[in-house]
């Protein structure tokens, strides 16, 4: 492939949505056979959560590792010279033990917690994820297959690229069958954005693998049944008899879910609702394999496929949660994940990505996005009937969100808000972890365009929601503007919130002198600027000042002789908040050792390999570097006590960095690495810490 495809991006759009609609129709009766489906759900036509009383939007793996482990070709920088071992380094990066992206079910019973444990003890991939280390059974289990369409969507036209870096990605964490069939996954993957017919996606990807593999004989097994059945159930009683749980062990074994995969694809007739249908009621490791066939579908067939008979993608609304150790990331959506993902196809490719709106977080330039912003359900709100993605109305861009006013009654207010610290805790064995997206001290900027049908002009105010007391949800506001039919309006509001309270919504308010009916566009909605904030113990009760910190350490709580307790058994350990949009700033902390082998500050913080950091270490201070590898940029000798106070700053200013101790500054480095951008963190090596006074000033 020498160019990409002139819609690129929306296919990938619809590829991340396909997988994610996939994952949600898929989860909530994971691991059901197919005689407990057709018994109490009967064939699968469309979402069942709320039958099972369980939520649409969770946190899955299929989607955590998937738009996790593909960050390794930025990250890396090294393009098509991107290693296993490199992509080894992001697992250990992103990933906190026991908490995120993987089923931590232990050595030799989940696959990818063994291979993490390969990692950790350092043995770089691909041994870590070898049958020799591993044994046949665990390092044939599904997961490689399950994560691995990132590759192929940043590899479009091109599926023996997408279906080499697969094999590199999959060898991680297994071996044999299982990365010849995440390969074929890639492989259709990449080849869908060029060619939509199923025959021709499987004749593509079977020539990649070897003819003498389980997997090849699998597919031509598979179509040659789908030949001779006109029912997918009489093809699938087959893949029962030959391929079944019964003949490949584990907890989860590939074969039997490729095959899954490979029939509801051929009886799909490239139909996303029918593939739907069939691989969900087929029963066995159902999110898995439906969110790998909805992303095959949806970039074959492109955003009009996922809305030709049903609407898949109302109930969603492109939400999507991704915790993992980049904290201020946990929270997203589909259109921001798949600009994200074409961006490395962009750069693979030697061409620019767009950036929309100038660089706006909520643009809706994707056709039919809402990118998570929806409907404030608080009773006392009304006069909003609902939100859709419309051509036009738009300054710089080419789509707004529409806002449509229905009787906005005279003293009313409604509200149109978004998620910036998710509203879930942990969900089916799998943990959340997050920081806010929106901090004090930020500037959040929208723009308004009113349509001249409007009846009344609005008043309208930008708002945020953070947790107050005993965490109960305190609104703050920006200044009222009035918004007249036919008139541009442009917000700005310096967001001030209390110390300690993160906030958890943001939105905009409108009201009304008298009735008001028709519609609004929302241009943009977006934040930009390092924060100004203390993190310390806030003047009221509640707990969410302290979880809105990500533990990647042994403990970490309120400390009552300080604001936090943080506590290492072993190695290096870190406490995380704040996003990738902080550039230039200071963090400061004041750090009192109860036993220490270091401790210390970071700064651009881009998870657990990839910091600056300030610390008290070895009779010395010294400033590091922490890049899949400790590299001291700075140090001077220091003697500290256990149990005295010190103040350590550091501060990131481009390439310069700057350490303080007690307000002075005693050391300075330049660095040019790519840590440009990131949160902040404390970083404790085997000891007990109180920590207290911590900030961020832009």
């Amino acid at each position: 492939m020498t160019g990409l495809p002139a819609d690129y991006l929306e296919r990938v759009y619809a590829g991340v949505l396909g997988k994610i609609i996939g994952v949600y129709v898929g989860r909530p009766f994971e691991g059901w056979t197919h005689e407990r489906i057709v018994r109490e759900l009967g064939e699968i036509q469309w979402y069942v959560h709320d039958r099972l009383q369980k939520p649409l939007i969770v946190i899955d793996d299929d989607i955590s590792g998937t738009f996790t482990f593909v960050r390794a070709m930025p990250d890396q920088g090294v393009g098509m010279a991107l290693t296993a071992e490199q992509i080894g380094q992001t697992w250990l990066n992103y990933l906190i033990e026991g908490r995120t992206v993987l089923w931590w079910g232990g050595m030799g019973m989940s696959t990818e917690h063994t291979a993490y444990l390969r990692l950790k003890a350092g043995i770089p991939a691909p041994a870590s994820g070898s049958m020799a280390l591993n044994g046949q059974v665990v390092a044939e289990q599904i997961g490689a297959q399950i994560f691995i369409d990132g590759w192929g969507m940043i590899c479009p036209g091109d599926p023996e690229r997408a279906a080499e870096l697969a094999r590199r990605a999959a060898t991680v964490s297994h071996d044999g069958e299982a990365v010849y069939a995440a390969q074929v996954v890639a492989a259709m993957v990449a080849q869908a954005f060029v060619e939509p017919r199923v025959d021709v996606l499987l004749d593509t990807a079977s020539d990649l693998i070897p003819r003498h593999s389980l997997i090849y004989r699998l597919i031509a097994d598979v179509r040659e049944w789908s030949n001779q059945h006109p029912s997918w159930y009489d093809t699938f009683y087959r893949i029962v008899e030959r391929y079944g749980y019964h003949r490949y062990g584990g907890n989860c074994h590939v074969v039997p879910n490729h095959a899954v995969v490979i029939m509801s694809l051929l009886y799909s007739g490239g139909d996303f609702g029918r593939g739907m249908t069939v691989v969900n009621t087929a029963g066995w490791d159902t999110d898995c394999n439906s969110g790998n066939v909805g992303c095959i579908l949806g970039v074959a067939r492109g955003l009009a496929g996922l809305e030709e008979r049903l609407d898949w993608r109302g109930p969603v609304a492109d939400r999507m949660v991704l915790p993992t150790a980049d904290v201020g990331r946990t929270v997203t959506d589909a259109a921001t994940e798949a600009l994200r993902v074409a961006e490395i196809g962009y750069a693979l490719a030697g061409q620019v990505p767009p950036k929309f709106k100038n660089g706006a977080r909520y643009h809706f330039e994707l056709p039919g996005s809402v990118q998570g912003l929806m409907l404030d359900d608080d009773p006392s709100c009304d006069g909003l009937a609902s939100l859709s993605n419309v051509p036009g109305h738009s300054v710089s861009g080419s789509r707004s969100l529409a806002i449509t006013l229905a009787g906005l009654a005279a003293g009313r207010r409604a509200r149109v808000r978004r998620e910036t610290y998710p509203n879930m805790g942990d969900s089916g064995g799998y943990g959340m972890v997050a920081s806010p997206t929106l901090f004090s001290g930020q500037r959040v900027r929208a723009r308004l365009l009113a349509d001249m049908a409007l009846t009344s002009a609005v008043h309208v105010r930008l708002y945020a929601s953070v947790a107050g007391p005993d965490d109960i949800p305190v609104r703050l506001y920006g200044a009222e503007h009035v918004l007249e039919p036919g008139q541009t309006l442009d917000l700005e509001w310096t967001l001030i919130a209390p110390e300690g309270c993160p906030v958890h919504w943001v939105g905009l308010e409108f009201a009304s002198e008298q009735r008001a009916d028709g519609a609004l566009y929302l241009d943009y909605l977006t934040w930009d600027g390092e924060p100004n904030l203390s993190l310390g113990r806030p003047a009221h009760r509640g707990e969410r000042w302290l979880t809105a910190w990500t533990r990647a350490c042994s403990s970490f709580i309120a400390d009552p002789e300080g604001d936090y307790r943080m506590i290492q058994n072993e190695g290096r350990g870190l406490v995380l908040q704040g996003t990738r949009e902080w550039h230039n700033y200071t963090v400061e902390a004041t750090l009192t050792a109860n036993l220490a082998k270091s401790m210390g500050v970071a700064a651009r913080v881009q998870g657990l390999q990839r910091y600056y950091a300030l610390e008290l270490a070895d009779g010395c201070l010294r400033l590091v570097r922490e890049r899949y590898g400790r590299t001291v940029l700075a140090t001077v000798p220091v003697v500290w006590e256990l149990y005295k106070p010190y103040r350590l700053s550091l501060t990131v200013q481009g390439t310069q960095l700057v350490g303080r101790l007690d307000g002075q500054a005693v050391l300075e480095a330049t660095d040019t690495s790519d840590l440009c951008d990131g949160g902040i963190g404390l970083v404790l090596e085997e000891g007990r810490i109180a920590a207290c006074a911590v900030s961020v000033r832009g």
